[in-house]
């Protein structure tokens, strides 16, 4: 058994961080010491990564509530309702981030090959005059 600061060590997070998991129902701990210290188990340290890593994934607490409750009951659920997470963040959130990085880069694309990238004075620079106009080079 782990308190909470051994626990926050061992998965490289702060205490806070596993009190607000705590907090959203996301994990739990396996009682107190005598002092009121909490206690974590093996399992809970999994149970803490798993999280970890899905926000590293950037899946949204909720996603990761539901993988963790098919994580805890797997003889309830499927593959297949894991793998529609997965699927809506790869194929809706994932590919509209990407688009959405493709257009800044086409659009500071354009804004570098706009300038003359000379060193003499900025008063006429394109890159400034755009970006006070609000406008964006692309088409």
């Amino acid at each position: 058994m782990f308190r909470i600061g051994q626990l926050a060590k061992l998965a490289d997070v702060t205490p806070d961080t596993i009190r607000f998991y705590e907090k959203q129902q996301m994990m739990d701990h396996d009682g107190r010491t005598e002092g009121g210290f909490r206690l974590h188990s093996e399992s809970d340290l999994q149970s803490l990564k798993f999280i970890r890593y899905g926000r590293k994934l950037g899946f949204s607490l909720e996603a990761i509530r539901e993988l963790l409750s098919i994580r805890v009951d797997p003889a309830h659920h499927t593959c297949q309702e894991s793998k529609s997470i997965v699927e809506k963040r790869l194929n809706e959130e994932v590919a509209q981030m990407i688009a959405e990085l493709e257009t800044m880069q086409r659009s500071l694309q354009h804004l570098s090959d706009a300038c003359c990238g000379d060193s003499h004075s900025s008063v006429s620079c394109s890159i400034l005059e755009a970006l006070e106009r609000g406008e964006s080079l692309s088409s």
